[in-house]
């Protein structure tokens, strides 16, 4: 049975909707009102607070750290600097995708690692010989993703960081209403943002401050359902639904390396070894056979379908998880995995899994659209995403908003 967040007092007081679902053991908020549009708008448009404490956490530390890091992630952990946060995918020895998140570089032999999967198991089979603690603290740190335009402008008012130098998938530590806590450039919405990491015991205070602090700035509390569109709209992989982890996937399509599902740019094949190189070097030679990428849906095709009907379009308000066809030339070339409505490029859009050659930028696919429990397809894009990349995401020092 799934128990409440560190944060569960503050959040079961606010979420007038109800409206929950289990993440890794935790009760999570799906929406806090019955209709989730005022907390996207806060995304986009003001900030967001939103409880990530259900994500795994893990500590590092040790002369091996660096090493066992390097030995398990794709990128060059021999070039991260002491207060740089890594977005990378780790693999199994056939180069297959076991999770990905974020590992920071705390101190000189010292890491945090986020999954959303357990990974304690596979970081300690990897470690066996080496000199490093591996801790699990995910039960000890909660964590607060601050998302939205007005969000360093709240952080400056809540918190003595030095919000303006802090630069993009960067962590430095600070202390708000005196609780110590580090707070790291990062999130999952594409825009302006910030993670707040804090022990556990603390996080009321801190959840609080953060409310106090972000009232002129239209602070909201947010949900699952706001938060997935705006995923979304940032190109951003949600994993069981873009792609499975290799370790709990049923067939083998369900796999997916790095070049799959488009993070070849976080495969540094000239590190040395690490887990899954070979596998992943060879496949680079060769090329991917699929790709996860973005598609634009020709909204005019959905609008005269329901015209069809006699019926009006309406843009859904939450993102779709259900996989649907995706074809060229009437035979299918891929599946849509996740679309969504974007409320603010005001464009129907969707993640796919595509074949080569047809996930070339620019190709015309088509993807299936239901409308009175009939089936059709309506003409797409293969695009390039992220769909929504503002410049204030990551410019320094950020904007001041509000």
């Amino acid at each position: 049975m799934p128990i409440g967040t560190p944060f569960h007092a503050r959040t079961f007081a606010l979420c007038e909707s109800l409206n929950y679902r289990e993440w890794s053991g935790y009760h999570a908020v799906s929406a806090y009102e019955i209709h989730h549009e005022h907390e996207y708008n806060a995304i986009r448009n003001a900030a967001g607070l939103i409880d990530v404490s259900p994500l795994f956490k893990y500590h590092l530390s040790g002369p091996d750290a660096t090493r066992l890091v390097n030995r398990v992630i794709t990128r060059d952990a021999g070039r991260m600097q002491v207060g740089q946060v890594y977005y990378t995918p780790w693999c199994d020895e056939r180069g297959k995708v076991i999770d990905d998140g974020t590992v920071a570089r705390l101190g000189q032999d010292a890491y945090r690692w986020t999954a959303a999967d357990p990974t304690l198991r596979w970081l300690r089979q990897n470690a066996d010989g080496m000199r490093v603690e591996i801790e699990d603290v995910s039960e000890r740190i909660a964590a607060l993703a601050l998302q939205g335009p007005t969000s360093a402008a709240v952080l400056r008012a809540a918190s003595d960081a030095d919000i303006d130098a802090l630069r993009y998938f960067r962590v430095t530590s600070g202390r708000i209403d005196g609780v110590t806590v580090d707070i790291s450039r990062t999130g999952y919405t594409g825009d302006l943002g910030y993670e707040i990491w804090m022990p556990a015991e603390s996080a009321l205070v801190v959840w609080d401050a953060l409310v106090r602090a972000g009232g002129p700035y239209d602070l909201k509390p947010v949900g699952m359902l706001a938060l997935d569109v705006a995923r979304v709209e940032a190109g951003l992989l949600l994993i069981d639904v873009e792609f499975h982890g290799s370790r709990k996937a049923m067939i083998e399509s369900q796999k997916y390396t790095p070049f799959e599902i488009g993070l070849g740019r976080l495969v540094a094949t000239d590190k040395g070894p690490f887990i899954g190189r070979d596998a992943l070097i060879e496949e680079q030679r060769r090329g991917a056979a699929r790709m996860i990428v973005g598609l634009e849906v020709d909204w005019p095709q959905v609008e005269a379908l329901h015209e069809r009907y006699g019926l009006a379009p309406v843009a859904p308000a939450a993102a779709s998880r259900v996989a649907v066809p995706v074809r060229n030339d009437g035979r299918q070339v891929g599946r849509a995995t996740t679309t969504a409505w974007s409320p603010t490029l005001k464009r129907l859009i969707a993640l796919a899994t595509i074949d080569s050659p047809h996930y070339a930028i620019g190709t015309r696919v088509e993807i299936e659209v239901t409308v009175e429990g009939a089936r059709h397809f309506v003409g797409a894009t293969v695009v390039k995403t992220p769909f929504f990349n503002p410049p204030r995401k990551t410019a320094t020092p950020p904007g001041r908003a509000g």
